[in-house]
């Protein structure tokens, strides 16, 4: 028996629940990084920068920029202040707890294989279902598409390469170009019915790497 316990003092039982008893999601370290690079932040602030930044690679509904904050502020990983007034909006920013938990996400191992969910992929898959000129127009249509994107990311470049804060966020956007174009080389080699031409590209480069200097 619990020696400071009496019948009339009967014990209780606290639990403590500490930051690694609870699971973070990827969305959460999405909010914490955003708050760390940004800056004190609303969740429209949220919003505008993922979707000018880890949008372009990483989907998640939006609506979770809105509700996530609040269950991290609970955790003691963001900071939350109201205004007094007016439209009382929320803004947070990152505790020390919060800047330890993402840093240890960070240097965490990373054993998952990128994910891509890809209409068009689906679709190509499926293809001897339908018509046989759907190859040839999605073809097309994704030529376009990575052409366009390719171009969105260029401009990314043209701006903000040169800024020595923003050098550190090239990387990704270096990994996005180099994805974009290698979807863009399949696509074109579709279109020009040349898949063997791909093929003999891929082979080349990878006998590149295993000849000696």
């Amino acid at each position: 028996m619990n020696r400071y316990a009496t019948p009339d003092r009967p014990t209780r039982t606290v639990t403590i629940v500490t930051v690694s008893d609870v699971r973070l999601s990827t969305t959460s370290y999405v909010v914490l990084g955003m708050i760390a690079l940004r800056g004190p932040s609303t969740p429209y602030d949220l919003k505008r920068a993922v979707g000018h930044s880890v949008g372009y690679f990483w989907h998640f509904p939006h609506a979770q920029l809105y509700s996530e904050p609040d269950r991290l502020a609970e955790l003691g990983l963001l900071a939350l202040s109201v205004e007094d007034s007016g439209r009382r909006r929320k803004t947070y920013s990152l505790t020390g707890p919060g800047h330890d938990a993402l840093r240890d996400w960070l240097a965490a191992p990373t054993h998952e294989h990128f994910q891509m969910r890809d209409v068009a992929e689906l679709k190509l898959f499926f293809n001897e279902v339908g018509e046989p000129g759907n190859v040839t127009a999605l073809a097309a249509e994704q030529c376009a598409q990575h052409e366009k994107r390719i171009a969105v990311y260029e401009d990314m470049v043209a701006r903000f390469g040169a800024e020595p804060t923003a050098r550190p966020r090239m990387i990704t956007l270096e990994l996005g170009l180099e994805m974009e174009h290698a979807a863009l080389r399949f696509w074109r080699a579709l279109a020009a019915g040349d898949l063997d031409a791909l093929r003999r590209e891929r082979q080349d480069r990878a006998g590149g790497r295993t000849r000696p200097a």
